[in-house]
């Protein structure tokens, strides 16, 4: 089932009337990048882009390709977006929870974005993390599939470990 976005009113107004803040993914602004997507406002192409964001089509907010799709995911887990992750995990491969600890996330480099086909690809990226004080970093070549117009996170291999 594709993620449905929640009405929520305190974040329709930050959408609408925010002052700009960095987006964790590294975007400029977090309501104009991962933010839309994370409040359920509809912009999925640039042609939307150029709309007003306060604008409401009514129906599902997905990222436009893999790699939008693999920001807004990175941007969910710094924020504990856990409902958003688990919705944007494939349903074949999503874990019945998540546990979203105290982990910090500090920075994410996309490495690579290749396009497979029209519903495949795969985002190589590094995202650096702390745990208890101590630095970690995560590289990861993730698999993205796009079904119905939705792209999911399918799975992911780490590099240091082939």
């Amino acid at each position: 089932m594709a993620w449905q976005p929640a009405i929520r009113p305190e974040l329709e107004v930050k959408v609408m009337a925010a002052k700009p803040n960095p987006c964790p993914c590294g975007g400029s602004d977090y309501t104009t990048c991962c933010g839309r997507y994370h409040a359920g406002v509809f912009a999925p192409d640039a042609e939307s882009l150029m709309k007003p964001l306060a604008i409401r089509l009514g129906r599902q907010t997905t990222p436009a390709n893999a790699l939008v799709m693999m920001r807004s995911r990175y941007s969910a887990y710094v924020l504990k977006l856990g409902a958003y992750l688990l919705a944007t995990w494939h349903p074949d491969t999503r874990p019945a929870t998540l546990d979203l600890n105290d982990d910090k996330w500090l920075g994410l480099e996309i490495k690579k974005h290749i396009v497979e086909s029209s519903s495949h690809a795969t985002v190589e990226f590094v995202a650096r993390y702390k745990i208890a004080g101590r630095a970690h970093r995560l590289h990861e070549i993730s698999r993205f599939v796009q079904e119905n117009g939705q792209w999911y996170y399918v799975n992911g291999n780490f590099p240091q470990h082939l």
